[in-house]
């Protein structure tokens, strides 16, 4: 009888065992699952982040200021606001309408189409900047015109805008291309149906859609445009004063071994990341809740 009563006993035993066993393992991945992302997290974005803040005000907020303040650092702010402006609404209004094309019908060559607007996605941006001096350098094809008429592409504004474009083609629209192609056309055609123009039914039923996507898709080429750094050091010359953006001057200063002033330039772009991470978080939480809706 004894003996039985302890054969059923050690299998109980042993399954609450495996039972405490089970349920410590359960509360102890999660816990180090999240230990290792904070880790990583912590080497990978805010050890960088934090060194360069503290490199930034080695030499005090004064040294800070006065880097800031130069003259050169502010025609490379300029510049890269400039470039930011010049961009981002013409692949804005190119998005919306290539989103919108390939989002609301099916055509022939519709992947090709898709695979193009990809491009610069899969191009290397100093590949991209090259791509552009062999069009538009002196020895291209369209060089010696382009001397005898005194315009200046490489090496000058217009190489820098151009380079931009293309590097930041492709973030609006692919923003925008999943949702419409999600929305499908009902609404539209019902509004068409009740006799609204094509511009009504855009402005009142597709755009308030399609908002929060397109703030998300503007907030991306923007910071693209402002931290790009492969294809604008390709054409841009690296001219002082002239063909400089932020990024550029950051490379130029730590270059020079002015690491403290590199440091200070680069807190400015370090700042626009961390705003441009925060506007992102809004209109994602925003896009959710409307998708939600």
């Amino acid at each position: 009888m004894d003996n039985s009563i302890a054969a059923v006993t050690l299998p109980q035993a042993e399954i609450a065992a495996k039972s405490n066993l089970s349920l410590r393992l359960k509360k102890f991945i999660p816990a180090g699952l999240i230990l290792v992302a904070l880790s990583y997290f912590a080497l990978v974005l805010l050890l960088p982040l934090g060194t360069v803040l503290v490199e930034a005000f080695a030499k005090g907020i004064g040294f800070y200021l006065d880097t800031l303040l130069e003259s050169e650092a502010i025609h490379a702010m300029q510049l890269t606001l400039l470039m930011a402006l010049m961009v981002v609404p013409l692949n804005a209004a190119f998005g919306i309408a290539a989103a919108w094309l390939l989002g609301k019908y099916r055509f022939p060559g519709r992947s090709v189409l898709i695979t193009l607007i990809d491009l610069p996605f899969s191009v290397s941006p100093v590949v991209a900047g090259l791509v552009f001096v062999l069009l538009f350098g002196a020895q291209s094809a369209l060089g010696p015109w382009l001397q005898a008429h005194d315009i200046k592409i490489i090496f000058a504004l217009p190489g820098i805008w151009l380079s931009s474009l293309f590097v930041t083609l492709p973030f609006v629209a692919r923003e925008l291309l999943p949702l419409l192609e999600s929305q499908g056309t009902d609404q539209e055609e019902s509004s068409i149906m009740l006799g609204a123009s094509g511009w009504q039914t855009f402005r009142y039923i597709s755009l308030p859609q399609m908002k929060w996507a397109l703030i998300h898709g503007i907030i991306l080429c923007n910071a693209r445009v402002m931290g790009e750094f492969g294809a604008v050091s390709v054409v841009s010359g690296h001219i002082r004063g002239q063909t400089n953006t932020l990024p550029l001057l950051v490379e130029i200063l730590y270059n020079e071994y002015q690491f403290t002033a590199a440091f200070a330039a680069a807190s400015v772009l370090a700042l626009l990341a961390l705003v441009t991470l925060v506007i992102k978080r809004i209109s994602f939480r925003k896009q959710s809740l409307s998708i939600e809706a």
